[in-house]
């Protein structure tokens, strides 16, 4: 018989389990738990787009779709992005409907990257950038950032990144796990280096519409990125929806179209209800993000307020709704830390090692969850806190 060393790809094997889900396995033995941990939000989809879901079935929407998803949608979308930020896409042949966000860029990765390209990530990052990219067949490239520099990137860190592997940069602003954002000047600097050594980026736009302290810029609109970025963006945090699995990717339509071959070959088409929902939310959907996004603006003043007066540093974050707190003075380990706080506490906080090594001293607390929650969670982990100093 011939000899294996093994039937599962030796990529595969040698990429760590989600930080996040890792951690999270421990708290469905733990009771009475308040979690700052999950990014999702707390809000149920709003009733008039579970509604159209409803009355979509009941019409008998339940087939497939074109691969690129329903024109009404990507007609919808278009709309969108023009009359938030005065971008112009195709719906014919620049927007591609995704099964979330998460779809959107494993296509993008896979259809730019050849065997050996080099992508430019800033970390802490969400969990799914270097894996992706290392599947696609690309070799991930960090910039570290921190909190003296707000987790922001600058354009020296770029260019020195750059080899001649160098295909494309990840961004992410609004950022999970921080909150980070940069303003237009900021994004132009980088864009100037983008230009200069003629480099793909894909835009990871999600949280873009939970934008705090600023108008939010998307990459696309600045000068000469149109037809080098790939947008992608879509309805799970803006509209409540992450259960729909909704997402889109807006771009120059030879990418657009290499994207939709691979996805028709996988996935083949995002469910028509969520379609239909997502259509729903586009129309009359305005309200409801404007009642998130008050809420969530309430909630990050409170959560950030406590955390400083607990003696966790922790900077306003502009965008999303994470914080992300320094524990260094306590001593120990990101995942010690998080462990000892579920345990001791039951507040369940994301070791910021989830988000890549330069996450070490740092936990990610999400304030999606109600300003009751945070106010107890708080409470526990200024005990906690308390607790750990005077036994130093």
């Amino acid at each position: 018989m011939l000899k294996r060393n093994g039937f599962v790809s030796k990529a595969v094997q040698d990429i760590p389990p989600s930080g996040i889900r890792k951690f999270f396995d421990l708290i469905t033995t733990i009771k009475d738990v308040i979690s700052l941990g999950i990014g999702e939000p707390d809000f149920v989809t709003p009733w008039h787009i579970r509604d159209m879901a409803i009355y979509s079935l009941e019409q008998g929407y339940t087939s497939y779709t074109s691969n690129a998803g329903l024109i009404e949608l990507r007609q919808g979308i278009s709309e969108h992005l023009f009359n938030n930020y005065g971008l112009q896409y195709s719906p014919q042949d620049e927007i591609l409907i995704t099964v979330g966000v998460s779809e959107g860029l494993d296509l993008a990765l896979r259809a730019i990257i050849n065997p050996g390209d080099e992508v430019i990530i800033p970390e802490p990052c969400y969990v799914s950038y270097k894996p992706c990219t290392i599947f696609a067949g690309g070799k991930p490239v960090v910039i570290p950032t921190d909190a003296d520099t707000g987790f922001k990137i600058t354009p020296r860190q770029v260019e020195e990144a750059i080899t001649d592997r160098t295909k494309a940069l990840l961004l992410s602003y609004p950022s999970n796990p921080t909150g980070a954002t940069m303003s237009k000047e900021e994004l132009m600097k980088i864009a100037n280096v983008v230009a200069k050594y003629n480099l793909l980026v894909i835009s990871d736009e999600i949280y873009s519409r939970f934008t705090y302290d600023m108008p939010p810029t998307s990459f696309v609109s600045l000068a000469g990125m149109k037809e080098r970025t790939i947008l992608l963006n879509g309805f799970s945090k803006a509209y409540a929806m992450t259960g729909w699995r909704i997402g889109y990717a807006a771009g120059n339509k030879e990418i657009i179209a290499a994207m939709t071959k691979i996805h028709q070959y996988t996935m083949l088409c995002a469910s028509i209800i969520s379609q239909k929902a997502a259509i729903e939310a586009l129309r009359n959907g305005k309200s409801a993000v404007e009642e998130m996004y008050n809420e969530y603006n309430q909630r990050r003043r409170v959560i950030v307020r406590g955390l400083n007066e607990i003696g966790l540093k922790c900077q306003m974050p502009g965008g999303a709704f994470y914080v992300f707190p320094s524990i260094k003075t306590t001593g120990l380990t990101s995942e010690a830390f998080a462990e000892k706080l579920l345990f001791e506490e039951k507040v369940a906080v994301v070791p910021g090692t989830a988000f890549g090594d330069c996450g070490e001293g740092y936990i990610r607390c999400s304030y999606a969850t109600s300003l009751e929650k945070i106010e107890e969670a708080l409470e526990r982990m200024g005990k906690f806190v308390r607790n750990l100093l005077n036994k130093v």
